[in-house]
């Protein structure tokens, strides 16, 4: 029954914070629990994931395939400065996935904070949430200047 009121307080916090994705998974969530498919959340934790970031990738590939995007745009993405800054922020990014991914192996409960940290982010500051890796790639830089401001 704990959980259950967790989940509703999440609809809850959602529908009060704007947060539609929030609400709707936390509803769905909630749903499967009640007609009894707690049998499919080891998969949707498992697989959920990597369907979120098809769904995702999907979009945002969806002007390569419509043709809003040439073969002359990408090719501004190596000779103008915004391009290359997204060249590098990819870059970044994945690397710091790869920390993310990193510091959760070693410390699994970390997920418990990025996950709160996220629902905060979603529902007060208007973020959009893109993984857990991420979060924690953050937090392991996070975590490696406090450790050289604290020698």
């Amino acid at each position: 029954m704990n959980s259950d009121l967790v989940l509703v307080l999440l609809i809850v916090t959602g529908l009060i914070g704007r947060s539609p994705i929030i609400a709707t998974a936390a509803s769905f969530l909630l749903i499967l629990k009640l007609i009894h498919l707690e049998r499919f959340f080891p998969g949707v934790e498992r697989r959920g994931l990597e369907f979120g970031l098809l769904f995702l990738t999907i979009a945002v590939l969806v002007p390569f395939a419509s043709g809003k995007v040439t073969i002359k745009d990408i090719g501004e993405i190596f000779t103008t400065l915004p391009g290359l800054f997204a060249l590098i922020g990819g870059l970044l990014a994945t690397y710091m996935n790869g920390k993310g991914l990193d510091l959760l192996k070693l410390d699994p409960q970390l997920v418990i904070g990025l996950v709160v940290g996220s629902i905060v982010g979603i529902v007060f500051l208007r973020g959009i949430p893109v993984g857990p890796l991420m979060a924690a790639g953050i937090t392991a830089f996070l975590l490696k200047v406090f450790q050289y401001f604290a020698k």
